[in-house]
């Protein structure tokens, strides 16, 4: 009797083994078949490429004309995709989000944006981590809210504008939630008639399958004729890398040095300005220590572009924070006790003079990056 028994018992652990390798082996194919798809649908953008351009149809009439000895402002911003407000922290840094913001905390903070971004009033803007259809924000168009239409006009309808993609994935299938869907860059909107725009590849440090579902940065040079000269006001919109071990801010520096230095060699007038994820070693950040279990920003070292050019950030108040946990649920918001960051700014030629550069300290409410408004003018 007890022999079927001990039989049967067998038979049923042969067929429970059986069960899971058949659905790990399921899964496995799945995933593999999905690693195939992105791998073949991966960007791939060119060295240099033109760049998607908004309104420069316009006429050149209703634009300023760039002169040398007057004044204009220009403003940097990460913008967090409008999704990264006081409320967010994001698993990369440590958090646990992964969708950040509901559609209507996403559709108040790009308010705020874009009203700010109106009481600043700019000649020239740059922006980062702006979205044109991403799951994790919603699938708005960034891009189109900010310059808006006929309909409805905004400060920016007038100005001639362009974007770079630099995150385009169609499934990002991690963590779980998965992020999804990703369409993202960097944008630049000019009051002055812009001639060109162009996406310039920068390095990636990572490889394949990791390479496939993450950013591919990139710089965005845009191209303003300075009036009565012959002489180029070139700017130039960076977003460099941030979650590498150090290796792709280098290439990414060296690059950027370099293009900064071969059109400054041909007497153009530069301004590069972004999120620089470096703080420059010429700016006292002691203000703001390393806190423990927080990313690390890196360093540029203002030595490598020579006497050239000068770099400009402002110390007062950060302009990034961590996103290790919510800063607005923080009991205590301090430097002592919440990390904050100083690494967005500007790197201009000597030809150009800056009057002031100053963080729109908002208490990150919008965004996990302040704005950086400057006011600068050619020699």
């Amino acid at each position: 009797m007890t022999r079927p028994q001990k039989k049967n018992k067998r038979s049923g652990i042969r067929r429970f083994i059986r069960l899971i390798l058949t659905v790990f082996l399921i899964i496995l194919l799945i995933a593999a078949g999905g690693l195939g798809i992105l791998t073949i649908l991966e960007y791939r953008p060119a060295d240099e490429e033109p760049a998607e351009r908004i309104g420069w149809e316009t006429a050149d009439s209703s634009l300023k004309q760039l002169h040398k000895g007057e004044s204009f402002r220009i403003v940097t911003w990460n913008i967090g995709y409008g999704a990264l407000g006081d409320n967010a922290d994001f698993f990369m840094d440590g958090g646990r989000m992964v969708n950040t913001a509901d559609a209507a905390r996403l559709q108040e903070n790009m308010q705020g944006i874009r009203t700010t971004l109106t009481e600043l009033s700019p000649d020239v803007v740059f922006l980062q981590e702006i979205d044109t259809d991403s799951a994790r924000s919603h699938h708005q168009n960034e891009v189109r809210y900010l310059t808006g239409d006929r309909s409805d006009p905004t400060f920016l309808t007038g100005y001639r504008s362009a974007f770079a993609c630099n995150f385009r994935v169609p499934f990002i299938p991690y963590p779980i939630p998965p992020i999804g869907k990703v369409h993202s860059g960097i944008f630049t909107s000019s009051a002055f008639p812009a001639t060109d725009a162009v996406r310039v590849k920068l390095p990636s440090p990572f490889s394949w399958p990791v390479r496939i579902a993450n950013l591919k940065r990139c710089l965005l040079v845009t191209r303003i004729p300075v009036a009565d000269s012959d002489r180029e006001l070139v700017l130039v919109n960076l977003h460099l890398e941030a979650y590498d071990d150090g290796e792709g801010k280098i290439m990414q520096t060296k690059l950027l040095t370099d293009f900064l230095l071969s059109e400054h060699a041909a007497g153009n007038y530069v301004i590069a300005g972004g999120d620089f994820n470096q703080h420059f070693s010429s700016v006292d950040i002691s203000a703001y220590p390393d806190l423990p279990g927080t990313w690390k920003a890196g360093t540029l070292n203002v030595e490598d572009l020579g006497e050239g050019f000068t770099f400009h950030a402002d110390n007062s108040a950060p302009s990034c924070r961590s996103l290790d946990r919510p800063l607005a649920e923080a009991p205590e918001k301090d430097p002592a006790h919440f990390q904050y960051y100083v690494i967005d700014g500007f790197i201009v030629s000597d030809n150009v003079v800056v009057e002031s550069c100053e963080t729109q300290d908002l208490g990150f409410r919008l965004a996990d990056h302040n704005p950086v408004a400057a006011r600068m003018r050619l020699e």
